[in-house]
Formats: structure tokens, C-alpha cells, sequence
């Protein structure tokens, strides 16, 4: 299965936000207890539903069930803004009787229709085991090999040239206005 990158990101980040909320400082599991307390929040983190969909996603965490997966593994294939909305996916997802509420609020929201296909979709992506994406993972190494033989001999790309140049810039900067030169 091949996943865009804007579900390849977003399924790690959720996959952390998620792990955050596992356990405390002590390795006790507090998730459950987590989740109530977001989806308590779910009012402010509706503003959030585009900026970090993979925050406010949690709040559906093990609410919904995939009835055809076939639409779903279509689904993560797709860039964020070719996503089908909510209603196209009624005979895939079923949601838990408890997520009904919390989705109501959020189809309530302009991006509501769009965030519920994500977060559907970074739910079902949870559900997969790793090896399904061995072969995108992968790729990716292939590709990050490519760059490395296409780096110029001090062994920086041009995105990194640049970068150290505008940090040096800015350190001089920095000194002209009277701080420290930074070591």
C-alpha cells in the first residue's frame, strides 16, 4: 500500500500525539484518561482542525470501524486537498455510538466534512501494521540515497548551503547589533 506524503506525515505525527497521551512521567497508561479530557476540550480544538488535524484527530481515537477497506486504502493514497469529505464515506466508516456527538460538533465546522476523512483515514492508518509500508519507507531511503550522491563534494545540497549561509548571516547580524558572537 502507498500512502502520500500528506498521510505519510500526518500517520507518524498522530502516531506520537497519540504516544504523549499514553502515559505519565511515571510509565503509568493514562490514555483513557487523556482522551476524556480532549474530548472534553473538543470545543478549542476546533480551531485546529486544519493547522494539526493529527491533534484534534485523537478525540476519535477508537471510534470508528472500516467496513470497506478498499476505500480506505484509496483514501490515504490521497493528497489533502483531493480528499473526499465525510459524507462519500458513510457505507465505509461507521463511527462508535459515543463519537456521534464529538462528530456532529465538528461537521458543524467548515472543515469539518474534510477533517472527519482525515481523521478516519489516520485511525485506519494506526490500525495497519508497520510492514505494509516497508516498501514506502523503502522508497524513501532510495530517493534519500540519490540525494546523498547528488550532494557536492563538501557534502552539503543546496537547501543546506543556503541554510548555513543565512545562519552565518544572521549571527553577523547579531554581533553588528551588539550581542555575542555565537560559538
Amino acid at each position: 500500500m502507498s500512502l502520500s506524503p500528506f498521510f505519510h506525515h500526518l500517520r507518524s505525527a498522530y502516531q506520537a500525539e497519540l504516544d504523549d497521551l499514553t502515559s505519565d512521567s511515571e510509565g503509568s497508561n493514562i490514555l483513557a484518561k487523556k482522551l476524556a479530557e480532549r474530548r472534553k476540550e473538543l470545543k478549542f480544538l476546533l480551531s485546529m482542525l486544519e493547522l494539526s488535524p493529527e491533534m484534534v484527530a485523537v478525540v476519535f481515537h477508537q471510534g470508528f470501524r472500516f467496513k470497506r477497506p478498499a476505500v480506505m486504502e484509496e483514501l490515504v493514497r490521497q493528497e489533502s486537498e483531493d480528499l473526499p469529505e465525510w459524507d462519500s464515506l458513510a457505507d465505509a466508516v461507521e463511527l462508535a455510538p459515543w463519537a456521534h456527538t464529538l462528530a456532529q460538533q465538528v461537521l458543524q465546522q467548515p472543515a469539518g466534512p474534510w477533517f472527519m476523512s482525515v481523521a478516519a483515514a489516520l485511525e485506519y492508518l494506526l490500525n495497519k501494521p508497520d510492514a505494509r509500508f516497508a516498501a514506502a519507507d523503502e522508497s524513501d531511503d532510495e530517493e534519500d540515497d540519490r540525494d546523498d550522491i547528488e550532494r557536492d563534494p563538501e557534502g552539503m545540497d543546496e537547501d543546506e548551503r543556503q541554510s548555513r549561509v543565512n545562519e552565518e548571516e544572521g549571527a553577523a547580524w547579531m554581533v553588528e547589533q551588539g550581542f555575542d558572537h555565537k560559538e
